[in-house]
C-alpha cells in the first residue's frame, strides 16, 4: 500500500472501499457517497477525542536526548509512555537505535517541564509511567507548548496538531489521532442526519500504532481507556428498536463499544474504564455491526480486528483491489466501509 503524505485537500474525493460480508462483494466509491450505503434508522458512532500533544523531545539525567511519546494518561494522574532516541520523525521508527537506559526514579528534562520516571514496564525498557513535575492546568498548558503530534517517517513534513485534530474533537485523550473520523466533514455528517441516520460519540483514548520495538509492538493494542456516554447507549438501543444499524467509526469506536458490554456481561451500559479487548477472527460483535476504518496493509494490528467484521478471504479481495487501484494507507489515506448491503 502507498501511504498518503500529508492531508488532502477534499476530504470528501477521497476513496471509500464498500465491504459487504454479506455478498463477498467489493465496491468503489468516494467519502462522499456514504450516506447511500447507510439508512434511515442507523447510527453512525465517532471517536471525540482529541489528539494530544504527545511527542515530547527530551535529555535524560545524563544529557542525552530522547523523544517521549505519551500512549495513555492513567487514573492516578502518571502518563504511560514510550521512549525513543534522539533521532526524530525522518527516521522509520523500526530503524531508531535503543534510547538511554532509565530506571524508576531517574528524571527527564523537557526543559520548562520535567518529568521522574515511576515505573519501567517488565515487557521493555522504553515502556515506563512518568509523572510530570505539575499538574492540572500548569501540566496542560506546558505540554501544548513543548509537544508535538506524533507522526511517522511517511509524512512529508512535520506536522502541527491542527492537521492531527478532527473537527468534533473534545478531550486530549488519544495519542494518535483517531483517523477513521477525519474525512467527515460537517457538510457530510449533516447529509447523513438529513437521511434519517442518527449520530453518537464515544471517548477512547487510541494509542500508538507502532514504536519500533517488537516486544511492544506485539502487544499492541495495549489496554486503553474509554467512556461511553448514557446519551450513546441510548441511541444503541433506540437503533435496535427500530431495527436500524450501529456503524463505528473507526477500530477504537468498535474496542470502546465492545470492551464497554464486556465489562457489563454483554449488555451495552453507561461506563468509563479501560480495555484490554482483543478483537479478531472468531469474535462476534455483540454491538457493532459495521466499521468505517483506514486502509489497513495485512499485518497491523488494526487490519486483524477487522476481521471480526469479515471473512479473511474478502478481505484478502479488498486489500488487493484497493492495492490494484492506487488506495492510500495511514492517517491521510482512504477508506473502507465494512457494512452488509442494507436489504
Amino acid at each position: 500500500m502507498i501511504p498518503a503524505r500529508w492531508p488532502r485537500e477534499e476530504p470528501l474525493l477521497e476513496r471509500l472501499l464498500h465491504v459487504d460480508p454479506r455478498t463477498d462483494t467489493v465496491r468503489d466509491a468516494h467519502i462522499r457517497d456514504l450516506p447511500s450505503f447507510l439508512r434511515r434508522g442507523d447510527v453512525l458512532i465517532v471517536n471525540d477525542a482529541a489528539t494530544l500533544p504527545g511527542s515530547l523531545r527530551g535529555r535524560a539525567r545524563d544529557g542525552t536526548p530522547l523523544e517521549v511519546r505519551i500512549l495513555l494518561e492513567l487514573p492516578g494522574g502518571a502518563f504511560r509512555a514510550v521512549l525513543f532516541d534522539g533521532a526524530d520523525w525522518r527516521t522509520p521508527t523500526e530503524h531508531r537505535a535503543s534510547p538511554p537506559a532509565v530506571v524508576a526514579g531517574s528524571t527527564i528534562d523537557f526543559g520548562e517541564l520535567s518529568a521522574v520516571v515511576e515505573r519501567v514496564a517488565p515487557l521493555s525498557a522504553r515502556l515506563v509511567e512518568l509523572r510530570f513535575d505539575r499538574t492540572g492546568a500548569a501540566l496542560w498548558l506546558a505540554l501544548y507548548r513543548v509537544g508535538r503530534p506524533v507522526q511517522y517517517s511517511h509524512a512529508a513534513a512535520p506536522l502541527e496538531l491542527w492537521h492531527v485534530q478532527l473537527g468534533y474533537a473534545s478531550r486530549p485523550w488519544a495519542a494518535e489521532m483517531p483517523s477513521a473520523g477525519r474525512p467527515l466533514r460537517w457538510e457530510l455528517l449533516l447529509a447523513l442526519r438529513r437521511r434519517g441516520v442518527a449520530l453518537a460519540s464515544i471517548t477512547h483514548a487510541a494509542g500508538l500504532s507502532a514504536t519500533g520495538d517488537s516486544a511492544i509492538d506485539a502487544a499492541l493494542p495495549m489496554s486503553e481507556r474509554f467512556e461511553v456516554p448514557e446519551r450513546t447507549v441510548e441511541a444503541v438501543a433506540e437503533t435496535r428498536e427500530r431495527g436500524g444499524r450501529v456503524v463505528a467509526v473507526g477500530t477504537s469506536v468498535v474496542r470502546a463499544l465492545e470492551g464497554a458490554a464486556a465489562l457489563n456481561d454483554g449488555a451495552l451500559r453507561a461506563s468509563t474504564g479501560e480495555t484490554d479487548l482483543l478483537l479478531g477472527p472468531g469474535y462476534q460483535p455483540r454491538i457493532v455491526d459495521g466499521l468505517l476504518t483506514g486502509v489497513h496493509e495485512k499485518g497491523a494490528s488494526h487490519y486483524a480486528l477487522l476481521r471480526a467484521f469479515a471473512p479473511e478471504e474478502v478481505l484478502a479481495q479488498a486489500s488487493a483491489q484497493a492495492e490494484e487501484r492506487g488506495y492510500l494507507s495511514h492517517e491521510f489515506g482512504d477508506s473502507w466501509l465494512i457494512l452488509a448491503a442494507a436489504p
